[in-house]
């Protein structure tokens, strides 16, 4: 089973890539962007055993900086 984990900054943390692709883009051409918040995405192939406390234990231990990310599992029907 494949599942992905999406973890972004939390509100309030200063974001300085997410500012660089906001400048990159006016500087492109593109108007209208007032503000861009970068992340990542995790994508991990399982067992159909691992379970939703497992990896949650997962991001909270080494997946997301819980100090200033948050993050959200979502399972990948095949």
């Amino acid at each position: 089973m494949k599942v992905r984990v999406h973890v972004s900054l939390k509100p309030g943390v200063l974001d300085p890539q997410g500012r660089a692709i906001q400048h990159s883009l006016e500087g492109l051409g593109f108007s209208g962007v007032h503000d861009v918040r970068a992340g990542k995405l995790i994508e991990l192939e399982v067992d159909d055993s691992v379970t939703d406390d497992a990896l949650d234990d997962m991001c909270r231990k080494l997946l997301a900086n819980m100090v200033i990310e948050n993050y959200r599992i979502e399972r990948i029907a095949a």
